[in-house]
């Protein structure tokens, strides 16, 4: 393609729109960033902790008779636990810490009257129940106003041997989104010079490595402004902000330095006509990055496909942020883009040095021995992947707080005094009519059932049945408790409470994990042909995706599920991957997959367009991609890692699985894997059906 025609593609004229207007692009973008970026402080403390319920399920419809019928004395309701080593219930020491933990749920209006303390067995613990009153996400508010309040009861360590705890579903959530600060702020302070290290390594000089970070900062302060606002409409998961921040920062300086590494090129071609370079970047890196960003939002809207509120809410919030990133990256970063790129350089700085040699000898190597390095790649990837054949999963369990926090400190007491089931009980609730009686008997002569109290009459006719399993309410024998007692009571009988809700979340994603993954992977092929004009590169691209997902999730599962990594990431092992980890961060690490694809198959349809010769073709691109690929995903590894080392237990899963993929996906697949079967290939790689070609838009990347 001539540099005339570049002039007129529509990437083109929009690089050099904004190069030529810079003034007013970059006065736009501060404004905005920092209009809307003035809220970003306040984000986190306006997100919700609970959501994690399904729409339409039967465990949410029981959780709503509960709240209006029983006081809302359902999961979403406050427990307070007191227990003393030596000091009796009849203690009167004991009597004045059931009355003041009492009055301090009472004086809570979030929260219902409490109800009368319930002795354990042992004689020496107490469980106070109080009704919530408000939605979950005031609960989870509720818990943290009231948290300091409890906690300053115990008497243990002062001369007394009462703990007190706050427990129960708002706890939790109040505990955790704490801890979750706590692990983001550190996150934080490790995640930003590491990745300006990187960055100043890969470009040579602090000018052109400032940029990325510029680029991202803009695009995040205003993601996170427009979510805040979205707070005040709807509610949003606390784990919104968590990935939102952690994929938006790594996408979004990859982006910058797939944009900012091919400007360089094209201003040493073109040194006394920035402008044009700008137009020249923007039609090559700049069209591979909207593509990457478009199979991102594609990958991420499919989990809208899950009617799980938390769900719905990260893949939007992260929709947003990338969105934001996106356009940031096509308008303000080629209004930054200039002669002044490569000021203030370092030793190792080449301005030339724009095909490397180094990475052009590997491609060569990898041409001799195209066969026995593909197979090679591929034994390694599949091998990594085989402890998927016994992968488990799980629904989150108490273990992901530290053992000192109320809530976690609350649910070991209620399951070492009441039984491994007194923190999870299922209601069941009868409707008005039935003979609960009966129902009841027959929960209590249900198998693993160890305890059932007698029905308790409902404002409005229906009756619950409180039940205490024999089985920690984590574990998949309670959850098959629940499956068990819905097979076998009466079809208008409805199972809630926190074990059913954890069984219907549960299966929900086990069930929408096939529907989602297909949607990726579907949209995602379509996406590619459209972009690379080919059908067997575009099916190469996926299915090399795949394998990268699935040794990721190999190594996840020896590291989480076996507990290899327990020790050194600090983490208690739950023996399985939560729930969400096939279907939330399969969606996650094919956009990432699929960002390197785009950036390396486009850069080789480029040479190719240009030559005609596919074996050119892919040498030609990896000497011009490898460089910018190794130095992009360094700076993803070392945030995801970074994320995983100091966040709580799902972004420990989440940034080891996603950086494990990142590693294997730059340094085996694009590197090696690709680069052998396309040698294989030849050039049936970049055939196109007529059919297919008359329908398709003309995308085309050679100048």
């Amino acid at each position: 393609m001539s540099d005339a025609v570049i002039d007129h593609t529509p990437l083109a004229r929009l690089g050099r729109w904004a190069h030529r207007s810079r003034r007013y692009v970059i006065v736009a973008w501060a404004i905005l960033a920092v209009g809307l970026g003035v809220f970003a402080p306040k984000l986190e403390h306006a997100l919700s902790g609970a959501m994690w319920e399904v729409n339409g399920s039967d465990s949410l419809a029981a959780r709503q008779i509960v709240d209006e019928q029983f006081g809302g004395l359902s999961s979403q309701s406050a427990v307070v636990v007191i227990h003393g080593v030596q000091t009796g219930i009849d203690d009167p020491a004991f009597q004045q810490a059931i009355a003041d933990a009492t009055a301090v749920l009472d004086a809570e209006p979030a929260f219902g009257p409490a109800m009368a303390a319930q002795p354990a067995p042992d004689g020496h613990t107490v469980m106070i129940q109080a009704g919530a009153l408000v939605d979950p996400t005031e609960a989870v508010r509720a818990a943290e106003r009231i948290h300091d309040a409890v906690g300053e009861l115990s008497t243990a360590g002062e001369g007394g041997d009462l703990t007190v705890a706050l427990t129960g579903s708002p706890a939790f959530w109040a505990d955790f989104n704490a801890v979750n600060r706590e692990g983001m702020m550190k996150a934080e302070i490790l995640t930003w010079p590491v990745t300006a290290v990187i960055l100043v390594l890969a470009f040579g000089t602090l000018a052109a490595a400032g940029l990325p970070l510029l680029l991202t900062a803009s695009g995040l302060l205003a993601s996170m402004g427009v979510l805040y606002g979205i707070t005040k409409v709807t509610d949003l998961s606390i784990w919104t902000l968590n990935f939102a921040m952690m994929f938006a920062l790594a996408l979004g300086i990859d982006y910058a330095l797939f944009i900012v590494t091919r400007y360089r090129a094209a201003l040493h071609a073109h040194p006394d006509d920035p402008e044009h370079a700008t137009g020249i970047t923007m039609d090559t890196a700049g069209k591979a990055v909207l593509f990457s960003g478009l199979t991102v939002l594609i990958s991420l809207s499919a989990v809208l496909l899950v009617p799980i509120p938390a769900f719905q809410s990260m893949a939007a919030g992260m929709m947003l942020s990338v969105g934001f990133v996106l356009l940031a990256a096509l308008t303000l970063l080629p209004a930054l883009l200039g002669k002044g790129i490569d000021r203030f350089p370092l030793p190792w700085h080449s301005v030339g040095d724009h095909r490397s040699a180094r990475f052009a000898r590997l491609a060569q190597r990898i041409q001799k021995r195209k066969v026995l390095v593909a197979a090679g790649a591929a034994v390694l990837l599949l091998g990594l992947a085989t402890p998927l054949l016994g992968l488990a999963t799980g629904m989150p369990s108490i273990t992901m707080l530290p053992k000192d926090e109320q809530a976690r400190e609350g649910y070991d007491l209620l399951a070492s005094s009441f039984g491994p089931g007194g923190p999870g009980p299922i209601q069941i609730i009868v409707p008005a009519g039935a003979d609960a009686q009966a129902v009841a008997e027959q929960v209590n002569a249900t198998p693993g059932i160890a305890m059932a109290f007698p029905p308790q009459p409902g404002m409005a006719g229906a009756s619950m049945i409180n039940a205490i399993s024999a089985f920690d309410p984590s574990s998949g024998e309670a959850l098959g408790l629940v499956q068990t007692l819905r097979d076998t009571l009466p079809t208008d009988v409805l199972v809630g409470g926190p074990v059913a809700e954890n069984h219907d979340l549960d299966q929900t994603l086990r069930n929408r994990a096939p529907v989602v993954i297909g949607v990726v992977l579907v949209l995602g092929f379509l996406l590619l042909v459209v972009a690379l004009q080919a059908v067997i590169v575009a099916f190469v691209g996926v299915i090399f995706n795949l394998l990268s997902v699935g040794a990721a999730f190999g190594i996840g599962a020896l590291a989480f599920q076996h507990g290899w990594a327990a020790g050194p990431m600090g983490f208690e092992s739950q023996g399985y991957l939560t729930s969400w980890a096939p279907l939330f961060f399969f969606a996650l690490v094919f956009a990432i997959s699929m960002d390197y694809t785009v950036f390396l198959l486009a850069s080789t349809r480029e040479h190719f367009e240009r030559s005609g010769d596919a074996a050119e073709a892919v040498e030609g691109s990896i000497a011009h991609t490898g460089r910018p690929i190794v130095a992009a995903a360094g700076v993803m590894i070392a945030v995801f890692y970074t994320f995983a080392i100091a966040g709580t237990l799902p972004m420990k899963e989440m940034g080891l699985i996603l950086g494990t993929a990142v590693l294997l996906d730059a340094f085996v697949i694009r590197l090696v894997l690709v680069p052998a079967v396309l040698y294989l290939i030849g050039d049936k790689a970049w055939w196109l059906p007529h059919a297919i070609g008359r329908v398709l838009p003309n995308v085309r990347f050679a100048h």
